[in-house]
């Protein structure tokens, strides 16, 4: 009888995620691996309108993927139902979503284990700890330092980790020490499914401001063009007009076409001329 229910429950959890994804327009995995309950909490308040989210076993969803046959590719999903999961619905675009959950993220202290989310510098000065065993433990991680004052300080400016790297028991216990925080918390995601495509989340990484960079360089360069062919816009046809302003008084002035616009360049052209010539003819 309670295999029975269990067997019905599962059914219906898996009838509930089919649901879900025939409701949204994008499915997305998230890692939830060390992400603290409150901060889940407080990442529901703040897309709650604009994201689903809840946390299945993966071969509950890896049985609902199968049944979604008017969804082409979802399938591919199943290589991302690894670990421990929380799945996101939405209709928002995938970028846009990793971008908030992205937001998100807080810096904690890290953990022996864990990945180091940047180039961790521990910075030259006063660490505010008294001469003891940390002076060795200090050292042993590489970190110069000296005693000052009744402190121990560090020297120099020294990379201790870098982005990518895991973190050391021994370097956690330092960094914890001095206060260093060294690994973000969020959801990290894994890959999202939009519309027949499977975006994976080192994909959907993106640099907001190297990507405006981008932009402004390619109008930059799309607007020089379009001047050069003098192909008319709304954003060049001043500098267009001016252009050609510029060429047909050049021509003028050159082809000494007088007008009340050229007249005194004309003159001061041709005092200029008489001038050299009368330079040649006195030498």
């Amino acid at each position: 009888m309670v295999q029975r229910q269990v067997l019905v429950k599962k059914a219906e959890e898996v009838k509930e995620i089919v649901n879900l994804i025939n409701k949204y327009r994008a499915v997305g995995i998230a890692d939830i691996h060390k992400v603290r309950a409150a901060q889940l909490q407080g990442l529901r308040k703040k897309l709650k309108g604009k994201v689903y989210m809840r946390v299945f076993k993966n071969s509950l969803v890896l049985r609902a993927l199968s049944q979604c046959k008017n969804k082409p590719n979802i399938e591919l999903l199943k290589d991302y139902l690894k670990g421990s999961n929380i799945f996101l619905f939405t209709n928002l675009n995938p970028f846009e979503l990793a971008l908030l959950l992205k937001e998100s993220k807080v810096e904690i202290i890290a953990k022996a284990g864990d990945v180091a989310s940047k180039d961790v510098v521990v910075p030259a000065g006063n660490t505010g700890l008294p001469p003891g065993p940390i002076i060795s433990q200090l050292n042993a991680v590489g970190l110069p330092t000296r005693i000052e004052g009744g402190s121990v300080w560090i020297n120099r400016d020294t990379v201790v980790v870098r982005k990518g790297e895991v973190i050391s028991r021994r370097l956690a216990a330092v960094l914890s020490k001095l206060g260093i925080k060294a690994v973000e918390a969020g959801l990290s995601m894994k890959a999202i499914y939009d519309n027949g495509l499977i975006i994976t989340g080192e994909d959907l990484e993106l640099d907001i401001e190297e990507f405006k960079k981008d932009v402004a360089e390619a109008y930059r360069e799309a607007l020089t063009l379009s001047v050069g062919i003098a192909y008319p816009t709304p954003e060049n046809i001043q500098l267009l007009v001016r252009k050609a302003y510029l060429e047909a008084y050049s021509l003028m002035i050159n082809a000494a076409i007088v007008t009340p616009e050229s007249i005194a360049d004309l003159i001061r052209k041709a005092e200029m001329e008489a001038s050299a010539l009368k330079a040649k003819l006195e030498l």
